[in-house]
């Protein structure tokens, strides 16, 4: 992956918003889950190795393909992978169809499950949509557990709110159903947030130094897409918007010393040694953009360890160094 022991290149090319699951299964193997959008935005795939460092050779299963039409039938984005409560869910967002309608498209967010203890084998189950009770554009969901409680975190459009998208996050009933409202914890407020338009997105979780940070993407998909991020005590009730502190300034911009160019819709995930921390994260390689910056493909998955900083905060670092 590394041309130079500090200079990143892509791990895997052509994919967008990607996600790594390290899942250890019943037997004590370790194995490497990777899920991305794909250029056509028509399927969902996966990959499986034992080494993250091996994903590039490794053969993608296509799981699920979008139906010819419906309100789930175009522009598949962001699937993402957990494995919650005894089943794999695979949690994605899609539309109609590709118009545009008051200045966005029409997403909402869907659920699959497979009950094999190999994602990669049995049979994926579509699920529907995971309601969240405002019917407007929503996506980027991602789950996770706190304190014995599974929630639901994700992007979704306030009609009453300027921009695109802000950050919500409600308790789950089941792995594809809210069991209570949906509370807001960022907007774009910020100026590195609302450069091309005004976004929160991308939501992703981390559990590390006593705290539960989340960090998320803002700004238009060029250049200008930069990573923020959230964070809150591990005693706080994350359903309060007062046990959140939220960042002023980006963690994660454009590199000022490589062409690499607009990172963000990260995810983490735990190295080999089962401890240090993954930064997985897409990016362009140029800037120079023929039309709309979402239909480019080159947004490459790059991979790169996460720091931490003295009083345990994570250092992000510069998106083109290692």
């Amino acid at each position: 992956m590394l041309d130079d022991p500090q200079v990143l290149t892509p791990l895997i090319p052509q994919r967008a918003d990607p996600h790594l699951t390290r899942h250890v299964d019943g037997d004590g193997r370790a194995r490497y889950f990777f899920t991305a959008s794909v250029p056509e935005y028509d399927r969902i795939e996966l990959r499986a190795v034992d080494a993250w460092q091996d994903l590039p050779r490794a053969t993608p299963r296509v799981v699920w393909r979008k139906p010819d039409a419906g309100r789930w039938s175009e522009l598949i984005w962001a699937p993402e992978l957990h494995f919650r409560q005894g089943a794999w869910y695979l949690y994605f967002a899609a539309a109609p169809s590709r118009e545009i309608v008051g200045g966005l498209f029409q997403h909402r967010m869907y659920a699959l499950r497979n009950r094999s203890p190999d994602p990669m084998a049995g049979d994926w189950e579509f699920l529907g949509q995971v309601d969240t009770g405002i019917d407007t554009f929503c996506l980027d969901a991602t789950t996770f557990e706190h304190r014995g409680q599974l929630y639901y975190l994700w992007a979704q459009k306030d009609l009453a709110i300027p921009g695109n998208s802000n950050l919500y996050i409600a308790p789950m009933r089941t792995p594809w159903q809210l069991a209570g409202a949906p509370v807001m914890l960022s907007r774009p407020e910020f100026d590195w947030e609302c450069r091309g338009f005004l976004v929160n997105e991308g939501p992703s979780v981390l559990h590390s130094h006593g705290k539960v940070f989340i960090s998320y993407s803002a700004s238009a998909t060029d250049e200008n897409y930069a990573m923020g991020l959230l964070w809150m005590d591990e005693a706080a009730d994350p359903m309060d918007p007062a046990s959140w502190t939220k960042s002023p300034v980006p963690v994660l911009t454009t590199s000022p010393t490589q062409p690499v160019f607009g990172p963000g819709h990260n995810s983490f995930a735990l190295d080999e040694d089962g401890r240090t921390v993954l930064l997985v994260y897409h990016a362009r390689t140029y800037t120079e953009i023929v039309g709309d910056p979402l239909w480019n493909p080159d947004r490459h998955t790059f991979v790169k360890h996460l720091g931490w900083t003295a009083d345990g905060m994570p250092d992000f670092g510069d998106a083109g160094l290692a």
